[in-house]
């Protein structure tokens, strides 16, 4: 086996949160890293040696175009995506055709993995907990997209062994997350002593932290073939309440005041959403690590300082 060294990465929406944290990762890693996004980093989100290509992954000439010779990757990791996820033509364009494009591009350049960052949200009006043996019936507009597109991967993995993964991930929080995001957002405004707009807060859902989510797509990129092909959910496997997890923000932070019932839920919004995670456990050998308690104590104190 090569030494890590010589492993080269390409991140596709290597800008946003998660991106962010995997590009970081795979530097302490040693592997080389680029990052394909339609816009700069954020001056907080900019890493050391890491190489930026600006292109839109949804126009492939462009694309292909902007990564030039820059071809010879170990691994493809897909975060890319329209997150306004109201403006349908362009989440199918960015989520479903932007798959298909660089699947195009990299069908025939002997990667080791294509791991294609899918969503919970592919299951639409399956009771929880998911499994990833279920049908998917998406209802958003997002989660056709994200459902079209691995179905598009799975069927190029039967027809020529396109290596590639589909991980569906849940809530997935912690430090630099987008301060639009739930959890930072009652952060943010607790720490600044505002009333806020909520939900009713009934909703369950499940909250994986960063790094946990981090090391599964790690997990990915060495495991053997036999996970080719394969759908794996990535998440904590225990739904928490979300008015429970506003009072623990406002007790931790003893300010902030939110206003229940302000926020309608959406249409296709589930009250319960989790995951079973056996399938993760048993063939990545892989299971978060860090508790609810504990990534929510390191949050709240990332946007404590980063205030000051």
């Amino acid at each position: 086996m090569k030494k890590n060294v010589s492993k080269r990465v390409l991140i596709i929406g290597g800008t946003g949160f998660i991106g962010f944290h995997l590009a970081n990762f795979c530097k302490k890693k040693k592997y080389k890293v680029h990052i394909i996004s339609r816009t700069k980093p954020k001056i907080s989100r900019r890493i050391k040696d890491i190489i930026y290509i600006k292109a839109d992954i949804s126009n492939k000439k462009k694309l292909k175009i902007a990564l030039g010779n820059n071809f010879d990757f170990d691994f493809v990791i897909n975060l890319g995506g329209e997150v306004q996820h109201n403006v349908e033509k362009k989440v199918r364009k960015s989520h479903y055709t932007g798959v298909k494009n660089l699947a195009s591009i990299f069908l025939n350049k002997k990667i080791k993995k294509f791991i294609q960052i899918g969503s919970s949200m592919e299951y639409g009006l399956n009771r929880s907990p998911h499994k990833e043996t279920m049908k998917c019936k998406p209802l958003s507009s997002y989660g056709l997209a994200k459902y079209a597109a691995t179905k598009h991967l799975l069927n190029l993995n039967k027809k020529f062994g396109f290596p590639t993964i589909v991980l569906r991930p849940y809530q997935v929080y912690g430090p630099h997350q987008d301060e639009n995001r739930f959890i930072p957002f009652v952060i943010k405004n607790c720490i600044n002593n505002k009333n806020f707009p909520c939900s009713s807060g009934t909703q369950f859902r499940d909250f994986l932290y960063i790094l946990d989510f981090i090391k599964a797509i790690n997990k990915c990129l060495f495991s053997n073939v036999r996970v080719n092909g394969e759908i794996f959910n990535i998440g904590y496997g225990k739904p928490l309440n979300l008015r429970k997890i506003i009072f623990n923000i406002k007790s931790n932070i003893k300010k902030g005041n939110p206003e229940f019932g302000k926020i309608r839920l959406r249409k296709e919004e589930k009250r319960i959403t989790y995951p079973n995670i056996d399938k993760s456990r048993k063939m990545l050998n892989w299971k978060p690590e860090i508790s609810f308690v504990k990534g929510l104590t390191k949050t709240i104190k990332f946007y404590k300082v980063s205030k000051n």
